[in-house]
């Protein structure tokens, strides 16, 4: 009597356990397109033994726990890979754009020899051949009033690229500045986010470890969300809580999260990040943030660099061979010496241009100028720039394509390797609908099974109850 009971209540808790397992595998096919989503199973266990006079006896089935299936190396790896990609993708965002501003066409793939010619002839390269070439023409014509108007509407639209170049590539760099700032905001709402899930899952898992799954999924999605920003490391502490890390300059741990605590603001200096309780400043290699502060300070800023000293060369030599007895306020160009403020100087109009020294049909001042197109300059020898000007904006434009190519190729390297871990990952992690079918047919066999030997007992405890006697 009391074995058929036994038997009803094992059958009884199997049922259960089968119930437990076709809903699991029901959430698991629910979630197939959840990327956030790590696989779920029911760990089936024994109820115990007891000691009956007819020996050691099981008291059945049960569901233990369910357990989601992660692996922790990979989740961080994962995040990782994350942080490179996003940096090499913002890099590159950002290259693209200074091209653009740059209103040059460049060939990535061409050499960066200094004297290989890179840019296209339009933009500032064209500009600059036209102010010489219209120079050799007025030397050719040293008394002709059309070609002075045209050299100084040549010397205008020269110093007109020099300008607007400059100024769109401030603004490509303000813009990073202003993108920063934005992710700034984003990673601080991130951080207060993983405070918040740390604390629900330390209420949830207290004396109940690895129970809050789904809040561990929404967090570790979050901390990805978050790793693509900025390199975090997570470091488990207790209850399943974590804390987010960076380091600092002397590769100590800066705490962002102490578990449902966010230990400070992080915020964007103009140069870099400072986090954690006492505002440190932060150290890191990877992330969209370093990607896009790496093309702003980099590339970005060597390009304007380029265009300031190509802009000073310029200035100085034109005024030194139009204006050779260095006579005040006669130089051809203001003083300004940058590209954003390079300008014809105030005065200089077709009537007072000088193509030599005054005499009738002298032209070694325009043909002194000409001839700086070919002048070879070297900063050994106190110059601002090496080679020709065309040369050196040539090499400036190329050294830009060169930095793009390469951030170009470390996306595609990168993109590739992100997905290869992402796809070791979604081996463990991932839901398969193939698998999960499988299970639903066999826990769906398992309790019809169970609910099969409950039928025969309550048979068998009719029998009993009701027709013995009879």
């Amino acid at each position: 009597m009391s074995g058929l009971f036994s038997t009803l209540g094992a059958s009884v808790k199997a049922l259960n356990a089968h119930a437990r397992a076709i809903e699991i595998a029901g959430k698991n096919l629910s979630n197939v397109n959840n990327t956030a989503y790590a696989r779920q199973r029911v760990i089936y266990g024994d109820r115990g033994t007891v000691v009956t006079p007819e020996g050691a006896q099981s008291l059945g089935l049960e569901a233990l726990a369910v357990q989601q299936l992660r692996d922790a190396l990979l989740d961080r790896q994962v995040m990782r890979e994350t942080a490179l990609k996003s940096s090499f993708e913002a890099e590159q965002d950002v290259l693209g754009r200074a091209q653009a501003g740059l209103g040059q066409s460049i060939d990535r793939s061409s050499s960066t020899t200094a004297s290989s010619s890179n840019a296209s002839t339009n933009g500032l390269a064209g500009a600059l051949d036209d102010f010489f070439n219209a120079f050799q023409s007025v030397a050719a014509s040293p008394t002709d009033i059309g070609e002075r108007q045209t050299l100084l509407q040549k010397a205008a639209i020269l110093t007109d690229r020099f300008n607007q170049t400059d100024a769109r590539l401030a603004q490509v760099q303000s813009d990073v500045d202003t993108a920063v700032t934005a992710d700034v905001a984003d990673v601080n709402r991130l951080l207060s986010t993983i405070a918040d899930l740390n604390a629900q899952i330390g209420r949830i898992e207290v004396g109940a470890p690895n129970t809050a799954i789904d809040l561990r999924d929404q967090r570790q999605a979050k901390l990805e969300e978050l790793a693509a920003i900025i390199p975090i490391e997570a470091r488990n502490t207790d209850n399943g809580q974590i804390q987010v890390v960076m380091k600092d300059a002397a590769n100590a741990d800066v705490v962002l999260v102490d578990k449902a605590a966010v230990t400070g603001p992080v915020a964007f200096t103009g140069t870099g990040l400072t986090g954690g309780a006492s505002a440190t400043a932060l150290v890191f290699s990877s992330g969209k943030i370093y990607g896009q502060l790496s093309a702003r300070d980099g590339a970005v800023q060597d390009l304007r660099n380029a265009l300031d000293g190509m802009a000073r060369q310029l200035v100085t030599s034109v005024n030194a061979a139009y204006n050779p007895s260095a006579t005040p306020g006669a130089d051809f160009f203001a003083a300004g010496t940058t590209a954003g403020t390079i300008s014809v100087q105030a005065g200089v109009t077709a009537a007072t241009l000088r193509a030599g020294n005054g005499s009738a049909g002298d032209n070694s001042i325009a043909l002194a100028v000409a001839a700086i197109a070919s002048q070879n300059f070297s900063t050994a020898g106190g110059d601002a720039v090496d080679g020709t000007l065309s040369q050196y904006f040539s090499q400036s434009v190329s050294n830009l394509g060169q930095a793009l190519a390469s951030a170009n190729s470390r996306v595609d390297d990168q993109t590739n390797i992100s997905n290869l871990v992402k796809s070791q990952r979604d081996a463990v992690s991932g839901v398969s609908l193939d698998e999960e079918m499988a299970d639903l047919v066999r826990f769906q066999r398992a309790f019809q099974a169970s609910s099969r030997v409950f039928s025969v007992v309550d048979d068998l405890l009719d029998t009993v109850v009701n027709r013995l006697g009879h």
